[in-house]
C-alpha cells in the first residue's frame, strides 16, 4: 500500500488540486450501484494519457493497485477498490475531440457523458445509438470497459459494435492505440475488441473513435399487453421472423406490472400479464407500416391492448411505463440485487417459470424486466438486508437464477459485466481452460496484477 511518500509523487504527477486523501471525500468512490463499499487511500484525477501512464508506472514501482473508474454507475462493482489501494477517475479526460460528418466517425475522451454525446452527434443528423439506461450519467469510457447495451441493442448492437479504435494506456504506463478511422482492419490481433468489455483489468482507456450512423428519419412506439408470457415472448420471435427488426422489444413480467400500478395507476388492464414496449426507426412511412404488421402478427397470440403513439409526446408517455419500474421496485423491499441474464429469445418464458419456481422455494420476490429482443432480463431479487438470514438467502436464489440461464443455452451477465458480484459464480459459465487462457492474458499484460485486481475471476 503507498504510504504518504507515494501520495506525494502522485500529487506531483496530477497536481495539488486534483488528488484526495480527505475521507469524506474517499467516501464518494468507494461505492457503486451495487451497494458494496471498499475505502481508497487517495482518489486521483489525472487530465491526459500522460498522467494516467505516470501513475501507473509509480504503481509498478510501488506495487500498489489502481482501479479506473468513470460515473461509477456499474452493477457489478467493477470499480470499487476492494485492495484499498488508488482509484484513478477519468472524468477530467472529457472532451469531443472531433465529429467527422464525411467517414461517420467520433473521437472522444473517456469521460464524455453517453448523452451529452448523443445530443451533439444528433445536432449533425448522426446518430450513435448504445443507450444504457445510466445515459444519462455514465461515461463513454465507463460503457466500454463494460461493453454497455440498452434497449436499442436488438437492432443495433452493444457498445463494441461501434469501437473502431482505442486510446489505451496499459497496465505497466505504455502508451498505445489500437484500430483506427478506417472501417477495415485486419494487421495483428483485434485488440480494440479485447479491451471491449474487459472491465478496466487490461487498460485505462484515453481516447474513443466511434462509427456513427445517419439519424432516423422517424420512429413509431407501441405499448401491448399480452394476457400471458408466452404470447408476448411468441410475439417477439414472430415479430422478428417477419423480417421486421424493431430498435427495441422491452419486456415486463407480471409482478413488474404490480408494482407500477399501485404506485402510479397508470391503468393497465387487470387481465395483463405480460407487456411489450415495441419500437421501430427509419423512414417515415415504413414505420407506419410496420406499426400496422406488428399489430396483425401479434393480435391472435393474447393481445390484450395496443396503444400506438402518434408522436413524440405520445411516445414518451408510453415509455413512462418503462421508466417508472425502477423507482416502484423498492415497494415490494428496500434492497435489490440487479442481475442481467440472457437466454435465446425463444426461451424467455422458460427462463421466467424456472425464476417463478425459485421464488416460491426461497421465498423472495423477484421481479423480471428486460429487453426481450436480445433475451436480456434484468431479474432484481428484491429483499430486506436488516433481516436476519437474507442476505445468504438471496446469494442462494441467484446462484439458481445463473444455473437457470445457462441450463438454457444462455449467459450470466449480458451488460452489466462480472466485477466483484459475478466473480463467485464465473465457473457456473467458464470451464478451467477458459478461465486460464484469461488469466494468461492478464498476467501477460499486468504481470504486477497493478490493475482493478480482483475482478472477473474469483478473489
Amino acid at each position: 500500500m503507498p504510504d504518504l511518500h507515494y501520495v506525494d509523487e502522485l500529487r506531483s504527477i496530477v497536481g495539488a488540486d486534483n488528488i484526495t486523501t480527505e475521507k469524506q471525500e474517499l467516501l464518494c468512490y468507494s461505492y457503486d450501484a451495487t451497494q458494496m463499499e471498499f475505502l481508497p487511500i487517495a482518489v486521483v484525477h489525472p487530465a491526459n494519457a500522460e498522467e494516467v501512464a505516470a501513475v501507473l508506472k509509480l504503481a509498478n514501482r510501488e506495487k500498489f493497485p489502481v482501479f479506473p473508474r468513470g460515473a461509477g454507475s456499474g452493477f457489478s462493482g467493477g470499480a470499487l477498490p476492494k485492495a484499498g489501494g488508488i482509484v484513478l477517475v477519468t472524468t477530467r479526460l472529457n472532451r469531443i475531440l472531433c465529429i467527422d460528418t464525411e467517414n461517420l466517425i467520433a473521437e472522444v475522451e473517456p469521460g464524455v457523458v453517453t448523452e451529452q454525446f448523443q445530443q451533439e452527434v444528433e445536432k449533425l443528423g448522426l446518430f450513435y445509438p448504445p443507450d444504457p439506461a445510466s445515459l444519462k450519467f455514465s461515461t463513454l469510457g465507463g460503457n466500454v470497459a463494460e461493453n454497455a447495451g440498452g434497449p436499442r441493442a436488438v437492432k443495433y448492437g452493444c457498445t463494441k459494435d461501434f469501437v473502431m479504435g482505442l486510446e489505451v494506456v496499459l497496465p505497466g504506463g505504455e502508451i498505445i492505440r489500437t484500430g483506427g478511422e478506417t472501417y477495415k482492419g485486419v494487421v495483428g490481433y483485434d485488440l480494440t475488441k479485447l479491451l471491449c468489455g474487459s472491465e478496466g483489468t487490461l487498460g485505462v482507456i484515453t481516447k474513443i473513435i466511434f462509427k456513427l450512423l445517419p439519424y432516423p428519419d422517424a420512429k413509431k412506439t407501441m405499448l401491448t399487453i399480452f394476457d400471458s408470457i408466452d404470447g408476448a415472448a411468441k410475439s417477439v420471435s414472430a415479430i422478428i421472423k417477419s423480417k421486421i427488426i424493431p430498435t427495441t422489444l422491452e419486456f415486463m413480467d407480471y409482478a413488474t406490472l404490480q408494482c407500477v400500478e399501485r404506485r402510479f395507476n397508470l391503468g393497465i388492464p387487470p387481465e395483463g400479464r405480460a407487456v411489450l414496449l415495441i419500437e421501430v426507426d427509419g423512414d417515415r412511412d415504413l414505420i407506419e407500416k410496420q406499426a400496422q404488421q406488428i399489430h396483425d402478427i401479434i393480435k391472435p397470440l393474447g393481445l390484450v391492448q395496443f396503444r400506438a403513439a402518434k408522436d413524440n409526446a405520445e411516445s414518451e408517455q408510453l415509455w413512462k411505463v418503462r421508466r417508472l419500474v425502477s423507482p416502484s421496485l423498492r415497494d415490494v423491499n428496500p434492497d435489490k440485487y440487479n442481475e442481467d441474464i440472457v437466454v435465446p429469445r425463444s426461451k424467455v418464458p422458460d427462463v421466467i417459470r424456472r425464476i417463478e419456481t425459485i421464488q416460491q422455494r426461497f421465498d423472495i420476490p423477484i421481479v423480471n424486466f428486460g429487453h426481450a429482443g436480445d433475451g436480456n432480463i434484468h431479474v432484481n431479487v428484491m429483499i430486506d438486508k436488516a433481516l436476519p438470514g437474507m442476505e445468504e438467502k438471496a446469494h442462494e436464489a441467484i446462484r439458481e437464477v445463473f444455473r437457470a440461464a445457462l441450463d438454457l443455452g444462455g449467459t450470466m451477465s449480458g451488460e452489466h459485466g462480472v466485477g466483484l458480484s459475478k466473480a463467485p459464480y464465473i465457473e457456473l459459465e467458464l470451464t478451467p481452460s477458459q478461465i486460464a487462457a484469461m488469466k494468461a492474458i492478464k498476467q501477460a499484460l499486468d504481470p504486477n496484477n497493478i490493475l482493478n485486481p480482483g475482478k472477473i475471476f474469483p478473489w
